[in-house]
Order: C-alpha cells, then sequence, then structure tokens
C-alpha cells in the first residue's frame, strides 16, 4: 500500500532522464510541501526552472491537490499548469480527472508528492507509480505534527547524495 518507485530529496532531483527510464511520461503533481511551502503563493526555489525542462523535455504535469480552487488555480496558472482541485487524495477522483486532461495511459503517469497517507497512499489505490520528495518544511500544526508522526515506519531513507539519473530509484 506505500510503494515508491522513486525517492528523493527534492522535486528539483527529478529528472527527465530517470523518468523516461521509468516509463513515465506524465506527472501528477502535489503542491504543498512538494512544489512550495504549505499556502505560499510562490514555488519553491527552483521548481520554475524544473517545470520548464521538464515541459522542454516533453513531460507532460497537471496539478493534483486537495485545496480548494481559490488556492490551488493561481498557483497553477503562474506555473503554466493545467490544475485539479479539490482531488480528494488518496481516492482516485483527482487521478481520473488529470489523467483525462492530460491524455495518457494509467502505466505512463506517477504521482509526485511528500505525504504518505495521500500521495503514495493514493498512487497504490490506482496502482500507479509513485514519487516521493522529502517536505520543503514541517508543518507546525497538531493535525500535521500527528500525521507526519504516522509516516515514520514508511518513509524512506534521506538521500544523502546529490541525485543524478541512476539515485533515487527504488524500483
Amino acid at each position: 500500500m506505500f510503494r515508491i518507485t522513486i525517492a528523493l530529496n527534492t522535486i528539483c532531483d527529478l529528472s527527465p532522464a530517470l523518468l523516461r527510464k521509468h516509463g513515465i511520461k506524465g506527472l501528477l503533481l502535489d503542491l504543498d510541501n512538494t512544489l512550495t511551502t504549505h499556502d505560499n503563493p510562490r514555488p519553491a526555489d527552483g521548481v520554475p526552472e524544473w517545470i520548464a525542462r521538464m515541459k522542454e523535455s516533453g513531460i507532460q504535469m497537471c496539478i493534483v491537490s486537495n485545496n480548494h480552487p481559490p488556492r490551488v488555480k493561481p498557483f497553477a496558472d503562474a506555473l503554466g499548469l493545467d490544475f485539479v482541485s479539490e482531488g480528494k487524495k488518496p481516492l482516485s477522483k483527482g487521478f481520473r480527472e488529470a489523467k483525462e486532461k492530460m491524455q495518457l495511459p494509467w502505466d505512463a503517469l506517477a504521482v509526485v508528492g511528500d505525504q504518505i497517507f495521500t500521495d503514495v497512499l493514493g498512487a497504490n489505490l490506482k496502482r500507479l507509480k509513485c514519487v516521493f520528495v522529502f517536505p520543503i518544511e514541517h508543518e507546525t500544526t497538531r493535525f500535521f505534527r500527528f500525521k507526519r508522526r504516522m509516516e515514520i515506519p514508511f518513509l524512506p531513507k534521506r538521500i544523502t547524495e546529490p541525485a543524478d539519473d541512476e539515485k533515487g530509484s527504488l524500483s
């Protein structure tokens, strides 16, 4: 239920070559703590350049977030990405909507996110490849502190070497 295909420190460590190696042509991207910190309207350092590199390499992307449209739409628009808000992860609703927008087969898609019980579990329930990235920063609310503690047994080891096209792969 918590199988991870690729584990990386940050989304910017994910390369087009690593995606090609796994047959991935489209990414279903989480928003908070994957592309930016919680409630931040600006992408994290390096994310706009990473998005441009993915687009240049022909990788399709769609943000799939459990957040509401007023949070997701301006962020996605600023990056020139399509999006699905209120995705209900780990359920498959948001993934199905994003797949329809991207017009790619299931086996060419991967979920990218920082949470075990939404992103990783959702990918596994739908039998999708999963790219786990460690959260940009840890949340401070009681709910998230509890949730992050519950994730510990399922977390991959932190990557200590710089990412290249062979590192980060768990499959």
